[in-house]
């Protein structure tokens, strides 16, 4: 798929990935356990995990002890079941302070600002009620072990509306989200696209008929240009959900729109 005639972040993006048939291979090599972050009777996915030995999962629960890095049987992922993803957050990051563990969300809240806030503060996966099946709570366990970031479609879709308002029609403005995309060579934007959409660097090489090495070295080339250190950094930047200068291309720091595109206000509804 050509992104080059796009016009803005989020057109013609690539479809979502589908976790039933597209596997990631196991990041550990191992069956991976899970923490999951509710109580029992609050966990509403009772078909999964699947008895396929892929995952086995346990429950965790305030003040999440068995997080502690100073406790040696930690997860290898948690999910944390809650209605608000950033006031549920700190006290599970609290506790893992020390211990980089990846935190998928699962939520019914599908605001970007709330999702946007989640992200900063390290949440590897988001995803929303009813936006996902049971399989892709495998390919984000997978993904975020593996080290990559794994959205659900509306998460995507939220955050891509809401981070960078639309030039008005006819008006000759591309707006910020084209200032982004300057520096990047089609292809690149192509491997970011597919990042941004949940799918890691195997999974890219395989859609794009390319050498795993070669997506890696693009992944690399992509990161020094949006000046950020990791695929997480670079997703929310892609997205919009993080415009801070020190993530700023040197394209949209010389643009004089930046800055000025804001995620909505708390109270505010997007979509």
């Amino acid at each position: 798929m050509d992104m080059q005639h796009s016009s803005h972040i989020g057109t013609n993006r690539p479809p979502a990935p589908s976790p039933c048939h597209d596997r990631l291979p196991h990041p550990l090599g191992r069956e991976l356990t899970v923490g999951l972050a509710c109580a029992e009777d609050d966990w509403p996915y009772s078909e999964w995990p699947a008895k396929n030995g892929l995952v086995r999962t346990r429950f965790v629960l305030p003040p999440y002890d068995q997080l502690h890095s100073g406790h040696r049987d930690g997860p290898d992922a948690v999910v944390l079941r809650c209605d608000d993803p950033v006031d549920a957050l700190m006290p599970l990051l609290d506790a893992m302070r020390g211990r980089t563990i990846p935190v998928i969300v699962s939520s019914p809240v599908w605001q970007a600002d709330r999702l946007a806030e989640a992200l900063r503060h390290g949440v590897s996966g988001y995803l929303v009620d009813g936006d996902h099946c049971s399989c892709m709570l495998n390919s984000a366990v997978l993904n975020c072990v593996a080290g990559n970031t794994y959205l659900s479609p509306m998460a995507c879709t939220a955050l891509r509306k809401g981070a960078f308002p639309v030039a008005a029609v006819g008006s000759g403005d591309p707006g910020p989200a084209e200032a982004l995309r300057v520096g990047l060579s089609p292809r690149e934007r192509q491997i970011i696209e597919l990042l941004s959409s949940g799918y890691g660097a195997p999974e890219i090489a395989k859609r794009l008929h390319l050498a795993e090495k070669t997506v890696r070295n693009n992944l690399s080339n992509i990161y020094a240009k949006l000046d950020v250190r990791s695929g997480t950094e670079a997703v929310l930047l892609w997205l919009g959900a993080s415009r801070n200068p020190a993530g700023a291309t040197v394209a949209e720091r010389q643009d004089p729109r930046f800055g000025q595109a804001t995620l909505p206000a708390a109270h505010s509804n997007t979509g």
